[in-house]
């Protein structure tokens, strides 16, 4: 079967989903200025243990093989380990992030003694000014020391996951070699103007230069690094990077968050892209197979402003969620277009008016960026 081909298909909607992420919680110990889900407060609607658990026995019963877990932190939860050991019973594999602050020598060993279980460890610099300047103080550390642990417990390829900014991409030679002296995976990921990113994301983002220098370290490193299909409207510079050139917004990916709402993708926590709730009748599965909004995204897509580029096949329009939370519409060139084709459009957008994520659960004095902001390329 030919890419495109897969590609068609993929469009069209699976049976269940490839990649579904779970926000376990909205609470968090650290206020990173980028969280995508506006995290910090836990809200007192989450999803109850027996709840959770019922989810956990309709994923199975879709055939679901792995979940991404996430927040918030999810190892603030009390009930995060029973959990995630019935989602393993359940042969749901996990990939759980975590900012580490809660991983020590005893809770590494636990972990390490799972099966199907994988650990996404958050780094958004190779040293603490870059990374805490982010992340918040004292973050650098937590995360370190969680690598450490995990290693000393022989937990094996753990992963390293960073989000791309325009402060840390002369630093991914470095985050490479970090990882190969744990014998880890380094995740790279796009920034996402979502969340709290909404208002980080004009200081934060890379710079079109810096675009350009991202695409040719993924050809280079591509093969060795994952990117979650992060960068695909690079792949309009030229040869494609590994994975898929789609959005997969409620066709092969979505998220459930800690109350139960269903949303299209991780980066999309927005009322207009809530599908429905795994409280409603029916659970997720209905959701997932019945849902408008699914069913909608599922439909032929046009190709909008972009017809007229040469580049569309390649790149496909880029991120939706990206283009939501710049203001841009749903069928014109992704924000950080790597021809340039959206630069004029961000220009004259009013920034009073950008979506926001319809919740937020930031604390009430959240991190604030540290560094002076530099202009937009």
């Amino acid at each position: 079967m030919s890419a495109q081909t897969l590609v068609s298909q993929l469009k069209r909607g699976l049976d269940a989903p490839i990649c579904l992420t779970w926000e376990l919680t909205y609470a968090c110990n650290l206020a990173c200025v980028h969280c995508l889900s506006s995290s910090g407060q836990r809200d007192d609607r989450e999803l109850s243990t027996a709840e959770a658990k019922r989810l956990l026995d309709e994923l199975k019963a879709l055939q679901v093989f792995y979940i991404n877990i996430g927040g918030g932190e999810p190892m603030i939860r009390r009930d995060f380990f029973e959990l995630l050991e019935y989602s393993i019973g359940n042969d749901i594999g996990v990939k759980f992030s975590t900012n580490g602050a809660f991983i020590d020598q005893a809770k590494a060993e636990r972990l390490a003694a799972m099966d199907y279980l994988d650990v996404q460890i958050s780094l958004d610099g190779l040293d603490a000014a870059t990374n805490d300047a982010v992340r918040g103080e004292g973050s650098y550390a937590l995360a370190r020391r969680a690598m450490d642990h995990l290693a000393a417990a022989n937990f094996g390829p753990f992963k390293i996951s960073i989000v791309v900014t325009r402060h840390n991409v002369d630093q991914l030679d470095g985050f490479k070699a970090l990882a190969d002296s744990y014998g880890a995976q380094l995740r790279v990921t796009r920034l996402r103007p979502s969340g709290r990113g909404v208002d980080s994301w004009p200081e934060l983002h890379p710079t079109n230069a810096q675009q350009h220098q991202i695409y040719r370290w993924l050809l280079a490193n591509g093969d060795n690094v994952l990117t979650g299909d992060s960068f695909f409207h690079l792949n309009a510079l030229g040869e494609s990077l590994p994975g898929l050139n789609m959005c997969g917004a409620g066709r092969v990916v979505c998220l459930i968050d800690p109350i139960g709402d269903v949303y299209a993708c991780p980066f999309v926590i927005h009322d207009q892209f809530k599908a429905g709730s795994v409280r409603d009748f029916g659970g997720f599965a209905t959701v997932w197979k019945q849902s408008a909004l699914f069913q909608e995204l599922r439909e032929p897509e046009s190709a909008g402003a972009c017809a007229s580029c040469g580049s569309y096949d390649a790149c496909q329009g880029g991120c939706m969620a990206a283009k939501f939370f710049t203001g841009l519409p749903l069928d014109g060139p992704d924000p950080e277009c790597a021809q340039g084709h959206a630069e004029a459009a961000l220009l004259a957008i009013d920034r009073a008016i950008v979506p926001a994520s319809s919740l937020d659960h930031s604390k009430p004095t959240p991190i604030r960026l540290s560094r002076k902001p530099v202009a937009v390329h």
